[in-house]
């Protein structure tokens, strides 16, 4: 699957977005992808995560789980996972800061990879490879279905992704006008509770 061919899965499924949106960093952009339209289909969530299975197989090898942060990775680490014929567990916020729970572990000599559906800063993704570095098993790096960072997002680990997007995202105090002219929407999951 070229990275066209996933971005044309994400325009087909209305889940490329335009307008003015506060993304789950904080950031503004004027561009959201709302992956849960294209995870709303179980045809089109395979076919993306299936061609990130293979990315993630030639890239790290062999994998036993694969780990994700709640909400928003679990679909794609699920489905990555069985593709992947591994195990697929997520982190979520426990106090506020990720942790494995449901009795979820990772046994010792494990080799994990990290799946997310969308990295911008990367910071999901560093708090969910941090919560893993507490728990035996070896990390092999991380993937996601799409990096909007352009390659910037420093994870302190490798990362692979399907799509390599370079789409601008601003502080609030810094709107470029045509943006702040919008009303602005918070359609991410990150400061949910539980």
């Amino acid at each position: 699957m070229t990275p066209e061919d996933v971005l044309d899965e994400f325009r087909s499924a209305g889940a490329l977005l335009e307008g003015h949106f506060i993304l789950s960093s904080g950031l503004h952009s004027p561009v959201f992808l709302q992956k849960m339209f294209v995870f709303q289909d179980p045809a089109r969530t395979e076919r993306v995560c299936r061609a990130l299975a293979q990315k993630i197989r030639e890239t790290y090898g062999e994998v036993d789980y694969v780990v994700s942060p709640a909400i928003g990775g679990i679909v794609p680490g699920y489905e990555t996972a069985r593709h992947l014929g591994c195990k697929a567990i997520f982190v979520e916020r426990e106090n506020g800061v990720f942790a494995l729970r449901r009795g979820f572990a990772i046994p010792e000599d494990a080799r994990v990879v990290m799946v997310e559906d969308i990295v911008t800063t990367g910071l999901s993704s560093r708090e969910c490879l941090a919560a893993l570095r507490e728990h035996p098993g070896r990390i092999l790096g991380a993937a996601c279905l799409i990096d909007r960072s352009g390659g910037r997002a420093d994870l302190g680990v490798p990362l692979v992704s399907l799509v390599k997007l370079d789409i601008p995202a601003y502080p609030a105090d810094k709107l470029p006008p045509e943006l702040a002219a919008l009303p602005a929407v918070k359609p991410g999951s990150r400061n949910i509770t539980t």
